[in-house]
Order: structure tokens, then C-alpha cells, then sequence
């Protein structure tokens, strides 16, 4: 039942506007593809590593392909049909490739059935390793229940993954329930992924498969040890999102931080291949059974949480949606909000609850992703206790799913560990103390919670409707989300975009779409 008397007519015109929004956006993307997707493949197909000067392999074929021009057909035919005239594997290949000793563009054609067989065999190992993991998942889930819904969700942030992992270890001692790893400042701005174990970053480790490794084990030998099956997470955006989706698949991780426009608007990278490597990265997320989670509360950094709520709506919106069309399922989408009305409004309270409701509302089968105050935390570290319990109760009071630790140092410096001891301790017992009493309320008709709400989801649903009249690209370029604007042609990694050819292949895409339609 609705406690917002919400018009049901408003959200399917919401819904249905999304939707042609993102199969507009999906026509796009279905004619290109780049550097990101075609480095996931060969990754997929097997090439780790690095050369004599630290370039990731995956990056040296890659290039070496697009340098020529050819890298329309796809990578994994040209790897293909180098596996068939040589009789090697991807590996063997890139190692020659590097040292100079095979030229991918110079090697002569074979038969096609030849080349696919190849390709097919290569990849269908791959997606089995998937399988397991998701498999492997599900069997300690069922040893180890993980944590009641909302999960405690907290960051480890030193730089160095070891250190990270005592951090990490505490906070599950200590009520955690997900462990997310920071991304070093300024990754998501490389266009390869580091390789190996990481002791250096700033404000953030490195996302690398052997650091997925290392976090991974050490959370499931605590797991074990206090009997939760502790979710990991990391960030699956940037220039390398499907890269790192393809190594969060091998290294078994749960969650990843994936949204279809976060790039596009505060990373200022190019929309078109933000789109299309979104796509591809939540293709793989969907299959390893991963929860991805969006960033729809970084718009209220840089703009309004009250009179700009309504896009954060609208954003939720064309995300599921382009979710739906990657094979993700809505328990794998972690829609995110944030509470963050300025507290010094009146009834602030009251309209975070009524936007908390509304998402849970407008998406009943997501998760949802619910973020602390911080645009408006201060070094008043009793006041900022104060501002989190609220959050906390609002989370618990609209069932959100996946509750992001607020600190009581968060606008000062990132959270030690006793930072973090008390901000579980502040969120479990309020979410104790009022687990149930959602059940028991009712919403006024007419008062200050259904009218904000009905409010907000009438000005999203008249937002998606313009998009949906002047299409993604012109929205970006007005700065209607975030009140960010971004150019067609502009940002980073336009020069990794690339038109497909006209027997275009990628044997994990088509895998991938016939495994997700089943």
C-alpha cells in the first residue's frame, strides 16, 4: 500500500519516458564500441599482465589494433584469427605482440568458422569462471546469512591495501555489513588499469585485480570468523568501467559503483563513451550477479537537495532503465539518494523522509543505495552524531537497502577506525530501536510528506518528458542534472570511441545477452 497517495498515471508516464530515453541512448550505443570494451574483451579472452615498461598488455593489443585503424571488426576477431594461423593462445599472443614480434594487421585470414570456433571456446572458459564465483557467492550466503537489511556499509580509504584490510576486518568486528575500497584520487581519469598489489594512493587505494584479491580474501576469512557473508565493493566507473567490472567478475566482488551518467558529469568524460561502456560493464555486473550502485546523490553536491530532488527522481529513472536493457535485475540495482537538505529548513525531516519514501516507493524490488549527510556536516562533531541519527532513522523507516555509514568526522578528514566504531554503534542502535516502526505509520493525506512527494514526482515526470523531446545530448548541454553542463564532442576519451564494423564481434556480448534473456 502507498503511504504517499501517489498518481499511478504520473508514474507510468515517468516510466515510459525513461524508457524511450534510454532506448534512444541504446541505439547510440549499439553502433560503437572502444578502447575500454575491446581491453575487457581481451582481459576476458585471457591477457593479464604487463610489458617491459609497465603498460598493461591488455592495452598494448588494443592499441596496437586501433593504431591501424581496425579496431571496428573487434579485438577478438583479430586475436581469433591470429589463435588460428599461429596455433597459441591470447596470452602467448599479446607477449609477441609487445615484444614486436607479431603484427595482428599482417597476419593472414583464416577460415571464418575457424576464428569463431576459436573465439567461442576461449570465451565460454571465461564466463564459466563467472559462474562459479556467482556460484561460489551464493553457497557462502547460505553458510554466512549476510546482514539484515539496511546493510552497513562502510569505506576504508589508507592507500594501501594492507592496511586496508586491518581497517577492514575491524569495521566487520565491529557491525559492518559492506566494505567499500576508495578508489585512489584520480583513477578514473587513466585510460589502463594499474597492475598488481598497491601500498601508495591518496585518499584511496588503487583499483587493481590483485588488490580485488587481497580484500576479498581477507573478508571472507572474517566472514567466517563473526558468521556474515561481508559484501565488497569497489568503482566501476571512469575510462576502464568495463575493465573493471571483468575483474570484479573473477575476483568475486558484490557490489560496484556504476552509473550510466556519474562520468559524464563529474569527471567530465565524454558522454558517448561513458553510454556505451556502461552498457557493456553492467552486462558483465548482471551475469557475475553483482549489485551495482548509482550516483544520483552527487547531484545534490553541486546543486539544491530541495528544489533540484526532482532530478535525482528523473536520474533514477533513466538509470533502471538502462539497467533493464544491460540484463540487470531490479534486486541488482542499488538506486542511489542522499539525505541532504540543508538542516537549518524547517520540517528538513520531514521532506528527506518524504524523498526517502518516494524512491522506495517508485522502485519497491531495488535495494537502494541511501547516502549520510556531508554537503552540510561541519567540524561540530555533536551536531553531526545528531544529523546521521536522523539519517539512520529515515533509512531504517523506509526500508532502504544499502545504508552508507555517516561520520561524525566527515568534513574534516577521512574516518579513522574509532570514527567508524561509532558510527555503527549510532546506526545499529537507532535501526534497532525503530526497526518495525515503518510498519506502524501512516502518512497524513494531504500533509507536509504525500504533498512534497507528489510534488517531486510531478516535476520528475515533466523533466523525463523534456528529455525524452530533446534527447540526452541537449539535456547534458543545458546542465540539467547537477546543473553540470557537458558537450556532445567534449570530455575525456572521445578518441577511444569507435564505429562498429560491419561484422563486428564480440563473442561475450552475445554470450552475455543470450545468458541474461534466459
Amino acid at each position: 500500500m502507498s503511504k504517499l497517495n501517489l498518481d499511478l498515471n504520473l508514474v507510468d508516464r515517468a516510466r515510459s519516458a525513461a524508457q524511450n530515453i534510454a532506448h534512444n541512448i541504446q541505439q547510440m550505443v549499439d553502433q560503437h564500441t572502444t578502447v575500454a570494451v575491446e581491453r575487457t574483451v581481451a582481459r576476458l579472452m585471457g591477457i593479464d599482465g604487463v610489458d617491459l615498461l609497465g603498460v598493461p598488455l591488455p592495452n598494448v593489443v588494443v592499441d596496437h589494433v586501433h593504431q591501424q585503424r581496425k579496431l571496428g571488426k573487434g579485438i577478438a576477431w583479430w586475436l581469433g584469427n591470429a589463435m588460428v594461423y599461429y596455433e597459441i593462445e591470447p596470452q602467448q599472443l599479446a607477449e609477441k605482440i609487445s615484444a614486436g614480434s607479431i603484427d595482428l594487421g599482417q597476419v593472414p585470414i583464416q577460415p571464418e568458422d575457424e576464428i569463431e570456433e576459436a573465439i567461442n571456446l576461449n570465451a565460454c572458459l571465461a564466463m564459466q569462471k563467472i559462474k562459479e564465483n556467482r556460484n561460489k557467492r551464493s553457497e557462502l550466503c547460505r553458510q554466512y546469512p549476510p546482514g539484515r537489511s539496511p546493510c552497513q556499509y562502510v569505506i576504508v580509504a589508507t592507500g594501501n591495501i594492507y592496511e586496508d584490510t586491518v581497517q577492514a576486518c575491524s569495521a566487520v568486528r565491529q557491525g559492518a555489513d559492506i566494505i567499500a575500497v576508495i578508489r585512489t584520487t584520480g583513477q578514473s581519469l587513466l585510460d589502463y588499469v594499474p597492475y598488481g598489489p598497491t601500498t601508495e594512493g591518496f585518499g584511496g587505494s588503487y583499483a587493481t585485480q590483485a588488490n580485488f584479491a587481497i580484500m576479498r580474501a581477507a573478508l571472507d576469512e572474517v566472514g567466517a570468523e563473526v558468521g556474515r557473508y561481508i559484501q565488497l565493493v569497489n568503482y566501476c566507473s571512469g575510462l576502464c568501467m568495463p575493465e573493471i567490472a571483468a575483474m570484479g567478475a573473477f575476483e568475486r566482488l558484490d557490489m560496484m559503483l556504476n552509473d550510466s551518467m556519474y562520468g559524464i558529469l563529474f569527471r567530465d568524460i565524454n558522454m558517448k563513451r561513458t553510454f556505451v561502456d556502461q552498457y557493456f560493464s553492467r552486462m558483465i555486473n548482471a551475469y557475475a550477479g553483482v549489485v551495482i550502485n548509482t550516483g544520483e546523490d552527487n547531484y545534490l553536491t553541486t546543486a539544491d537537495a530541495f528544489e533540484e530532488g526532482h532530478t535525482v527522481i528523473a536520474s533514477q529513472f533513466i538509470n533502471e532503465q538502462l539497467a533493464l536493457l544491460s540484463g540487470l535485475r531490479h534486486e541488482q540495482m542499488g538506486l542511489g539518494h542522499a539525505f541532504e537538505i540543508d538542516p537549518k529548513t524547517e520540517n528538513s525531516l520531514l521532506y528527506e523522509l518524504a524523498q526517502a519514501q518516494l524512491s522506495r516507493e517508485l522502485f519497491p524490488d531495488c535495494p537502494l543505495k541511501y547516502m549520510p549527510p556531508t554537503k552540510y556536516m561541519t567540524g561540530d562533531i555533536f551536531k553531526g552524531q545528531v544529523q546521521n541519527a536522523l539519517f539512520n532513522l529515515v533509512s531504517v523507516l523506509t526500508s532502504q537497502g544499502i545504508h552508507l555509514l555517516g561520520m561524525l568526522t566527515e568534513a574534516i578528514h577521512t574516518p579513522f577506525m574509532h570514527d567508524r566504531a561509532i558510527a555503527l554503534e549510532n546506526s545499529i542502535y537507532v535501526m534497532k530501536a525503530a526497526r518495525n516502526l515503518g510498519d506502524e505509520i501512516h502518512f497524513k493525506a494531504g500533509g507536509i510528506i504525500q504533498t512534497r512527494a507528489q510534488k517531486v514526482l510531478h516535476e520528475a515526470c515533466e523533466m523525463l518528458e523534456e528529455i525524452e523531446g530533446i534527447g540526452i545530448e541537449e539535456t547534458l548541454a543545458r546542465g540539467m542534472f547537477a546543473n553540470v553542463r557537458r558537450m556532445p564532442e567534449g570530455g575525456k576519451g572521445l578518441s577511444g570511441v569507435i564505429k562498429r564494423a560491419a561484422h563486428y564481434t564480440n563473442p561475450f556480448m552475445k554470450l552475455l545477452q543470450e545468458e541474461l534473456q534466459d
